[in-house]
């Protein structure tokens, strides 16, 4: 296996339990999330449907690393969504929207777009039988 491969695979992997660690509890935390952060949310649906398209996305991460060549075409979609809360954290940050807190987990999520971005352009694409 080659370094690009081995270095997209661990950061496809940690990016995705970092995820998993973050997002699972928030289904249980509700209430306390409202406390810390008020308002309350007024759309639950909103708060619980973010929370599985996030985890639904962490185990893409996961497929994606098990063959970073087969599957390389979707980091790109993963990078879409790094940079998709990731960049709404710092323009809401800056606009006096959130606190710092969810400026800290957005600039992580913009690292591991960095990061995405260089596995995508070091793994070359996987060669189809012709």
């Amino acid at each position: 296996m080659r370094d690009a491969d081995r270095f997209a695979r661990r950061v496809l992997r940690i990016a995705a339990i970092y995820g998993i660690a973050v997002l699972l509890p928030q289904y249980f935390l509700e209430a306390e999330i409202a406390v810390r952060f008020p308002p309350a949310p007024n759309h639950p649906e909103q708060f619980y449907g973010f929370i599985g398209v996030a985890l639904a996305w962490q185990v893409a991460f996961l497929i994606i690393a098990s063959d970073v060549r087969r599957y390389r075409v979707f980091i790109i979609p993963g990078i879409l969504e790094k940079l998709g809360f990731g960049g709404a954290a710092v323009v809401l940050f800056t606009l006096g929207r959130v606190d710092l807190p969810v400026l800290a987990a957005g600039a992580i999520d913009l690292v591991f777009a960095v990061l995405f971005t260089v596995a995508f352009r070091a793994t070359p694409a996987s060669r189809s039988p012709a």
